[in-house]
């Protein structure tokens, strides 16, 4: 049996099996001001909308991203500084890898790891917002 058809009988039934795709990601921030202005201004990130100033989102491809204080739906509480929260992979063509990297220097901002071409057939480059998630830029080659 392929695992394809062993997962169906573990979960023949399951509502969960009706989800396609990831909709929108949140990032609970600390820093809404310096992140704002790192996803609007340096990643160049439209703006979506504004639900409050605790809730801002973006439109990334057919997605939406979306920076949120802590609180706004749940209880938990803020990650601790010198914590990532989440790593987040933005896929583009190979050359703009690159290009991405020149800006994201040109911004100040500092590279984690520079344009680098991965055994496993990724080209890759990580750099970290300003709460300190780390986010990665990366082509198929």
């Amino acid at each position: 049996m392929d695992e394809q058809a062993a997962q169906r009988s573990r979960h023949p039934r399951s509502p969960f099996r009706a989800i396609r795709a990831i909709d929108y990601t949140v990032i609970f921030v600390r820093d809404m001001a310096a992140m704002r202005r790192f996803y609007e201004e340096v990643l160049a990130f439209p703006l979506l909308r504004e639900l409050s100033p605790n809730w801002i989102e973006y439109g990334v491809g057919g997605n939406t991203l979306a920076l949120a204080r802590p609180g706004r739906t749940a209880g938990d509480v803020q990650v601790p500084a010198g914590s990532a929260s989440l790593q987040l992979a933005f896929k583009v063509s190979a050359p703009e890898v690159d290009q991405c990297a020149d800006e994201l220097v040109r911004q100040g901002v500092a590279l984690q790891s520079p344009p680098t071409n991965q055994s496993f057939g990724h080209r890759t480059l990580f750099f970290r917002d300003p709460d300190g998630n780390l986010l990665e830029i990366y082509a198929e080659i």
